[in-house]
């Protein structure tokens, strides 16, 4: 079993003490809670969370507070306090700290501060999602197989396609909108994995679907089933994957031609999308950008668009946010979550990734080093040379470890250990002396060299067969005497 362990510090404010509170003051308390994701392998998870609950409530939380990651700050405010607004409960920032509501017992706080840490760090749900390529079919819900599968890297693609040059030409800062909304969210995000950004323009290139006309509102709507036959055509136009050695991450503004203008999209229901754009899960997104059209009929073509990229890269970053998992719709209706800020994602949000990823990181290297020796035993003739073993060695070693500082609440060093398990996992199992045999083995080798062999090796027997044949005969006849 895989221990999970969240250091949750908990500071009292005057008057928030609960009457059955243990002295004397602190004390440590661990609460446990098992969570089966019915997986084959590795084991399931057993997720203990230990509460240190003590101290005196300070008004300034961050400088105060702990900030190692996987690590929690919670401040308890008396029932009354104006600190909170009405009917809210819990107050979640940005960083790795929480106001919360006092209750009257301590058993009410406990639960109400369990459900603060699975907001804060992980839930049965995101381990689940961590797992979903080692659960068996039907035992998960189809969005538990959405996220984006953890990486050493990833590349990011923005892509600005323009069916119609002739009538449009578009101009859109990407460098400037990169640099100033992308590379805040992607600094932040280095810790979990490394990112490139490039970009490209397309021309005449459309989405793949005839957009349908309506006739009430004037324009062309795209509906939700179709949405799907969008991607293959213009993934075809992109390029971007085929060359890369780390999964791609597609966002695509499309300018609709000026005989499809404009255009919408519309979801299940048959309701306008408000923000005009769609994303896949594991691939990327689309947004349509509209162009007004020009109030004189003499207006000459192309027109000039200047792409308003604040616009368009507050979408984007919505769509990376889904990409990753971190959406904040499953959170109860009691608590109230401060924005990420220009950053994109709060620092509690970040060790969900982490923690997410380091479940999967393990998962990983165990189903590699299963394959790597289901592989020895089935061909007896490998041989091992010194520097696999030694990444096999490495890796088992880094899983242990990040094993180890998972029980022990260092979610740093557990998700560094457990890159460095990947890395020596696939090391091994990739290593160009297991490479020819795994795609040559023994029964190729037969099948290769028995034609070759064969048609020589027929004449060759038949002349021993005939040799054969004439010595029986020789000894047959009787001997003549003189």
């Amino acid at each position: 079993q895989v221990q999970l362990v969240v250091p949750m510090a908990v500071v009292f404010g005057p008057g928030s003490v609960p009457g059955d509170l243990p002295r004397p003051l602190p004390f440590r308390d661990v609460q446990e809670m098992e969570i089966s994701v019915n997986c084959e392998r590795p084991p399931c998870l057993s997720l203990p969370r230990p509460l240190l609950m003590g101290g005196l409530a300070d008004a300034a939380l961050h400088p105060l507070q702990d900030t190692t990651l996987g690590s929690l700050t919670v401040y308890v405010v008396p029932e009354t306090s104006s600190l909170l607004p009405q009917g809210i409960n819990v107050y979640v920032g940005k960083h790795r700290s929480a106001l919360v509501r006092a209750v009257g017992s301590l058993a009410a706080l406990q639960a109400r501060l369990r459900e603060v840490t699975q907001v804060m760090s992980f839930t049965a749900a995101s381990i689940a999602a961590a797992l979903s390529d080692r659960v068996p079919d039907g035992r998960l819900s189809p969005d538990a197989r959405r996220d984006l599968k953890s990486s050493l890297g990833y590349e990011i693609t923005f892509s600005l396609l323009n069916p119609d040059p002739k009538s449009h030409t578009v101009d859109w800062d990407i460098e400037g909108a990169v640099n100033r909304y992308v590379k805040p969210v992607l600094d932040k995000l280095s810790l979990v994995a490394n990112f490139s950004v490039d970009s490209q323009i397309l021309y005449y290139a459309v989405l793949g679907v005839t957009p349908r006309y309506d006739k009430e509102s004037s324009s062309f709507l795209l509906s939700a089933h179709s949405l799907p036959h969008v991607i293959n055509p213009v993934e075809a136009r992109l390029g971007s994957s085929a060359a890369s050695l780390y999964p791609v991450l597609n966002f695509l503004l499309y300018v609709p031609e000026r005989s499809h203008s404009p255009l919408y999209i519309q979801d299940k229901d048959g309701a306008p999308v408000s923000t005009n754009a769609f994303h896949s899960p594991r691939w990327g997104g689309i947004m349509v950008y509209n162009v007004e059209a020009p109030a004189s009929p003499q207006a000459s073509f192309p027109l000039h668009v200047d792409v308003d990229m604040a616009r368009v890269m507050e979408v984007f970053l919505a769509q990376l946010r889904l990409l990753f998992g971190l959406s904040r719709e499953e959170v109860p209706p009691e608590f109230l979550l401060e924005g990420p800020g220009n950053e994109g994602l709060a620092d509690w949000e970040l060790d969900h990734l982490l923690w997410a990823h380091t479940v999967e990181n393990i998962a990983t290297v165990s189903t590699t080093l299963t394959s790597l020796a289901q592989l020895l035993d089935k061909i007896g003739n490998i041989v091992i040379k010194d520097d696999v073993a030694s990444e096999v060695y490495r890796a088992v070693a880094s899983v242990q470890s990040a094993v180890t500082k998972l029980s022990l609440g260092h979610l740093h060093a557990a998700f560094q250990a457990s890159k460095e398990a990947v890395t020596s996992s696939e090391r091994a199992f990739f290593d160009p002396s297991l490479l020819h045999l795994l795609y040559f083995p023994d029964d190729q080798k037969f099948a290769i060299y028995i034609p070759l062999f064969l048609p020589m090796a027929v004449p060759i027997l038949l002349s021993l067969a005939k040799i054969v044949r004439e010595t029986r005969m020789r000894k047959k006849e009787p001997t003549k005497m003189d």
